[in-house]
């Protein structure tokens, strides 16, 4: 899987590199259902690596513009294609034909997990999430400016602070500090400021940082509540973990009736499923907090 693999790594995820990435992978057309059914079945039962292989290059569009969707995260878009990529892997080995839908309809959901999960992991994404109120807005800040602001460039307007601060139940200035926060994540702390070009953003920012033993005191406590959360997560079956992380993790939640077609089940049983998979991560949370040794 040579060219379908061949994804630009975090260190060579330049806009070139993309596009001729994106250029190769036009060779792979299309499929018909049938087509498609044969493929699948190739690849499951007989592990044929270039049946997979068409199969991925085939539903290149489809990881590319999902994986576009997170760029706002400020994480490398060949990182994103690669973990997309993993998602829809996933989706293929899991795919069941039987159940009458197409193997994009199924597979989208693979991708935005895989691709969540990843920027959820990423290191210099997790650090700006220090508690629930920003993690909501981290998640639902763009689609929301969009829809309150008619786009998302731009400084919200304090009637849209206002809106969005309410829908999601945060502190105004939590929303403040996270729109300041995206709108300026692009900007070169090399760019020079003036006319006279004497200093540039770096010069004139202030060092109010943590010192150092606060700091890794706090990472500490951050890497110990992620492993705390993977292995909880790890505890849950595999349809609860999925559907655990479409409705409550995803920038955009699925309906009810769409994971129901994926598994062929009531909107209701997986209303049921994605409640009791909640407290069951609740009760392994608080069960892995108690166990822990108390430090003095």
């Amino acid at each position: 899987m040579s060219d379908v693999m061949a994804v630009p790594s975090r260190r060579q995820s330049s806009d070139e590199h993309l596009s001729r990435y994106m250029r190769s992978m036009r060779k792979y057309a299309m499929l018909d259902r049938d087509t498609e059914l044969d493929l699948i079945r190739r690849t499951q039962e007989l592990g044929d690596m270039k049946a997979m292989e068409q199969l991925i290059g085939s539903h290149q569009r489809l990881v590319i513009k999902t994986a576009s969707d997170y760029r706002r995260y400020g994480v490398p878009m060949g990182d994103l294609i690669s973990e997309g990529n993993i998602g829809l892997m996933q989706g293929i080995k899991k795919f069941d034909p039987e159940r009458g839908f197409r193997l994009s309809t199924y597979a989208r959901w693979w991708i935005r997990t895989a691709i969540g999960d990843y920027i959820l992991r990423s290191s210099s994404v997790v650090r700006t999430i220090t508690n629930e109120h920003r993690k909501k807005l981290f998640f639902n800040l763009s689609r929301l400016k969009k829809k309150h602001q008619g786009n998302d460039e731009g400084l919200l307007s304090p009637e849209a602070v206002t809106t969005i601060s309410q829908e999601l139940r945060v502190p105004e200035a939590e929303t403040v500090r996270m729109d300041q926060w995206f709108s300026t994540r692009d900007q070169s702390t090399n760019t020079v400021v003036g006319d006279d070009g004497g200093a540039t953003w770096q010069d004139l920012l202030v060092d109010d940082s943590q010192d150092q033993e606060s700091s890794l005191m706090e990472r500490d406590e951050l890497d110990k509540r992620r492993a705390l959360m993977s292995t909880a997560l790890a505890e849950l079956s595999e349809r609860e973990r999925h559907i655990l992380t479409e409705r409550k993790l995803s920038d955009h939640p699925p309906p009810l009736s769409e994971l129901s077609k994926i598994y062929g089940i009531s909107r209701e049983r997986v209303r049921q499923i994605e409640t009791r998979a909640l407290e069951k991560l609740k009760a392994l949370m608080r069960g892995g907090v108690m166990a822990q040794p108390v430090m003095g």
